[in-house]
């Protein structure tokens, strides 16, 4: 139900955003068309008047330019597409025995609207016998259900839900470290407590 009350709101707010975009770009284009009629209707023409009326044509240009850009806007975050397209850098704590071959590692961040291969930026050792693997994966559309799904052969899968808000805004320090959501291990016994795998991100 809550899910349901979140899709009609969401939807209703970009509708409500395209609405606005489209009664914006009519209101400039019918100001522009009136001030350009009043221009070329005046019979009497000096090379002032062509200056003022070159202007008037570039001010009609960048405001159909603005205006087209600005629906254009509205009309992808309504469909749920983030045309800046933000990135997650994160960070994932885990024993260095689990990664016994990094180039095998698989990240991918899975939502409701389709799933991005991360990329792995490389793994560091720890002083506490953990390794730091790092890497960034791109935010290619607008939804808070974000799962990062970390796949390492022999070892199992683990799963990191990101706590980020459909939007969300850029930052500049890490978040605070999680636990991993689930474990999915092919052998039983094979892989160290839950608690042995955190992760923190931020947004880029």
């Amino acid at each position: 139900m809550n899910t349901l009350s979140s899709l009609l709101t969401e939807s209703a707010d970009g509708r409500l955003g395209i609405l606005m975009s489209a009664l914006a770009g009519i209101a400039m284009a019918l100001a522009v068309a009136l001030a350009m009629t009043v221009y070329f209707r005046m019979s009497y023409r000096t090379w002032r008047d062509v200056v003022r009326h070159g202007l008037a044509t570039l001010a009609a240009i960048v405001l159909f330019a603005f205006a087209a850009y600005d629906m254009r806007h509205a009309a992808l975050a309504y469909l749920g597409l983030n045309p800046s397209k933000p990135a997650v850098e994160f960070e994932i704590r885990m024993p260095r025995e689990t990664l016994t071959a990094v180039t095998d590692t698989q990240i991918e961040l899975h939502t409701d609207r389709n799933q991005t291969l991360a990329l792995v930026d490389g793994v560091r050792d720890l002083t506490d016998g953990r390794a730091l693997l790092r890497g960034a994966v791109a935010l290619n559309h607008r939804t808070a259900d974000r799962v990062l799904v970390v796949s390492l052969p022999g070892r199992g899968t683990f799963e990191f839900r990101l706590r980020l808000p459909a939007e969300p805004h850029r930052s500049e320090q890490f978040g605070p470290w999680h636990l991993a959501d689930r474990i999915a291990s092919p052998l039983a016994g094979s892989v160290a407590p839950q608690d042995a795998y955190t992760i923190r991100y931020r947004v880029l």
